[in-house]
């Protein structure tokens, strides 16, 4: 809770008479998400409002656990159905990675789910973990210099929020353990339906981070620090360059 508000604090991610989207997938980052940020809600000197929201891809979801855990912590949710596995069978070939794919299409949903309900902001679960592999994946294998924001604004307006994003794995992992929440796993990921290649790059990202924190143990403090210390006048973009 403590580092959540600090980094609220430092990017005014949750501000007086927001109502916010909270992308519910039912996996540890997200339940863990909900319940602090309802605890930060009856802590803040401010008001705002924040409802749940599980996207369904078409397969016969059931939700019937997540739902009842949320019907008695008193969360608001909804459950926004999609077609996506539908549509996912004539898109996905044999041997392709799917994962964009699926990512783009939740996003999408999130982001109708959230202007029908009304809402002016959606929260997503990524944390710091997610945020080092995106850094070293884009620069890999794509050569860009890019991470995962705070916060940032879509095309459609929506504000889009990262409350955890200061956090670790583990730490999120060891608060849904403790607190035995009803998390779901692999269970409700399309790619247990198709035959696919499985995405190999954020899984050599984890691992080769993982054996460089053995090595360096302050890895992610110091990540985490850079994030916030950029020097854009020592890479190679002309356009950055102070002179």
């Amino acid at each position: 809770m403590s580092k959540i508000g600090q980094t609220n604090a430092a990017f005014n991610l949750i501000e007086e008479g927001d109502k916010i989207l909270v992308g519910l997938s039912g996996g540890k980052d997200s339940l863990t998400m909900i319940h602090a940020l309802r605890e930060q809600q009856r802590r803040a000197p401010f008001n705002f409002e924040l409802i749940a929201v599980t996207v369904t891809y078409g397969m016969g979801e059931d939700l019937t656990k997540l739902s009842e855990h949320c019907a008695v912590h008193g969360i608001t949710h909804h459950i926004h159905a999609t077609n996506t596995y539908e549509i996912a069978t004539d898109k996905i070939r044999q041997n392709s990675s799917f994962c964009s794919f699926f990512s783009r299409m939740r996003r999408g949903a999130l982001y109708e789910a959230a202007l029908k309900h009304g809402c002016n902001k959606v929260a997503l679960g990524h944390h710091l973990d997610d945020a080092a592999e995106s850094f070293f994946m884009n620069m890999i294998y794509n050569g860009h210099m890019r991470a995962l924001a705070p916060k940032y604004k879509a095309g459609n307006g929506l504000i889009v929020i990262r409350p955890l994003i200061q956090l670790r794995e583990r730490q999120l992992a060891v608060c849904a353990l403790e607190n035995e929440m009803p998390t779901i796993g692999d269970e409700m990921c399309p790619s247990m339906r198709f035959d696919v290649k499985m995405p190999h790059a954020r899984a050599s990202m984890k691992v080769m981070l993982g054996e460089m924190e053995e090595k360096y143990p302050n890895l992610f403090v110091s990540i985490n620090s850079a994030f916030g210390h950029i020097s854009d006048e020592t890479f190679f973009d002309p356009e950055r360059f102070s002179l």
